[in-house]
């Protein structure tokens, strides 16, 4: 990821960055991972963090697989997203209004990190052993919105 480069130059990362990158990497098609899972996932840092790191590198990752906790699409890129979602497999369901992109099924599409063998779900715990009280499925616990701040990311991709 980090490419040949000279320190400071284009290809060289930060080594918090380099990991969410390949956490990202890791994602099955068909399946996401909210911002707090993965950072829950790698034992430090926040939502908010690895979201600043899809921000400024996640182009050339599958970057539509890391996701808000609240399953909308990402702001301003809800077209590429939904092509991807829709050749991989994710679920995903309606939202509420006419006109409006479906949201990311997050109980189905769910991702924990771990190998997902044929019949599995993989989806990720539910309850206490989750963690983040603000990194629910419908974002309302603990600070609604607390990662509705991330909606640029992919502009710095193709």
């Amino acid at each position: 990821m980090s490419g040949e480069s000279t320190p400071g130059g284009p290809g060289d990362l930060p080594a918090y960055a380099e990991r969410v990158l390949a956490t990202a990497e890791l994602i099955p098609p068909g399946r996401v991972m909210t911002y707090g899972d993965v950072a829950e996932w790698l034992g430090e840092s926040g939502p908010r963090q690895v979201g600043r790191v899809m921000a400024l590198y996640g182009g050339a990752v599958p970057w539509w697989r890391v996701v808000r906790a609240d399953g909308v699409l990402l702001p301003g890129h809800e077209t590429r997203a939904l092509a991807h979602y829709r050749a991989e497999g994710t679920p995903l369901r309606q939202s509420g209004g006419s006109g409006r992109p479906p949201r990311i099924d997050l109980a189905a599409a769910r991702w924990d990190g771990g190998s997902t063998p044929a019949g599995e779900s993989g989806a990720a715990p539910r309850g206490p052993e989750r963690g983040r009280g603000s990194d629910t499925a419908d974002g309302a616990a603990n600070g609604a919105g607390a990662e509705t701040h991330i909606g640029q990311h992919p502009s710095s991709g193709p």
